[in-house]
């Protein structure tokens, strides 16, 4: 068989199994909306019989935000059915498990005022049930312990309601004393986590700064021994080098005197929202833009150097490879720490929980 009629064939099968697959959830959605008209008009004893609830909280867990919220949408009243074992709510499930997108729907609701002043069979307030940290919702959520004690946090700071505040569960605890003694582990990893990263990239920055000021004290060519300028001072190529060279050496300083600053941080739950976070990121953009210009005064330089040779191209191109690699993998903490910080949708102003 011809490569093209296979490869077609592949393509057919393919958008094949995805037509299969939209059918499917369309079914799906049909029937679930259609066993959500039939809910509207059983009891609560009966919804118990059909374990219903069982069922919605189950979704809840496995974060099955399309079930629960068309459910919901037909019948908010299970929105107050307790699970048996707890005593939680829905509300508070969704807290537990990190839901924001059923809980964010939950907030819509006039329901949530008096979502406050339940409590579970410990005493559990909803503010209490924020600050446990559910061992199932932690991997795979955000990449790295200080990036996951800056979720809890905002789960935290999502919640928070003064009239839940100095609330004291069973064993007499305040939902910032249970936060910080269920945190406590995390806490102590994401400070680790962040001192690491941060030695690793003052270290990359001290180098920068080195080689940086080194260029600019012996520049490419020499200097003229009538006036000590430097000889290729009129060639339009070593602008380009001083300017570069003076870019990384000041970027390259920002970024170390922001990871020095993480030595005398203080590392608590409150720094992880938004200080430490902002630290790193002026950090490490600082440092990927001075890895940049320095490549940009490693290119000229050569050009003055080995003018007219052809092994410019194939040695500027392998060092560029190697640092554009180091620059990527920083590339990414900071793109995740962007969307953590400022794009998160566990603050999303639309569905803010205020009385």
């Amino acid at each position: 068989m011809p490569q093209g009629s296979i490869w077609n064939l592949l393509k057919f099968m393919e958008i094949d199994q995805i037509y299969k697959l939209k059918h499917l959830h369309h079914q799906s959605k049909s029937l679930l909306r259609h066993m959500c008209k039939v809910l509207a008009g059983l009891n609560f004893q009966q919804l118990e019989n059909g374990k219903v609830i069982e069922a919605i909280i189950i979704a809840i867990k496995q974060g099955r935000v399309e079930f629960v919220t068309e459910i919901l949408i037909a019948f908010l009243e299970l929105a107050w059915f307790p699970e048996k074992s707890t005593g939680r709510n829905i509300f508070m499930l969704a807290v537990l498990y990190r839901q924001h997108e059923v809980f964010q729907f939950l907030c819509k609701s006039p329901a949530k005022y008096s979502i406050l002043a339940e409590v579970d069979f410990d005493s559990n307030s909803i503010l209490h049930i924020a600050t446990i940290l559910e061992p199932s919702t932690r991997p795979n959520k955000a990449p790295g312990a200080t990036l996951l004690m800056q979720r809890e946090v905002q789960w935290f700071k999502r919640v928070l309601h003064p009239s839940t505040l100095e609330r004291t569960n069973k064993n007499g605890q305040t939902p910032r004393q249970l936060f910080i003694e269920s945190h406590k582990e995390l806490l102590k990893e994401g400070e680790k986590w962040m001192k690491e990263i941060a030695n690793s990239d003052t270290v990359v920055g001290v180098l920068i700064v080195t080689i940086m000021f080194a260029a600019a004290i012996t520049v490419p060519g020499g200097n003229k021994q009538e006036s000590g300028l430097p000889m290729f001072l009129n060639v339009k190529v070593f602008m380009l080098f001083i300017i570069s060279d003076a870019l990384s050496l000041l970027f390259a300083s920002i970024s170390f005197l922001m990871f020095l600053s993480f030595t005398s941080s203080s590392y608590k739950a409150k720094d992880f929202l938004q200080s430490l976070p902002k630290k790193m990121m002026i950090g490490i953009s600082s440092l990927i833009i001075s890895i940049a210009t320095m490549m940009t005064t490693f290119c000229p330089s050569l050009f003055i150097i080995l003018k007219g040779k052809s092994m410019i191209i194939p040695v500027i191109g392998l060092a560029s490879v190697l640092v554009a690699l180091f620059a990527w993998m920083q590339l990414r903490l900071l793109i995740d720490k962007i969307i953590l910080t400022y794009r998160s949708s566990i603050l999303g102003r639309k569905a803010k929980y205020r009385a």
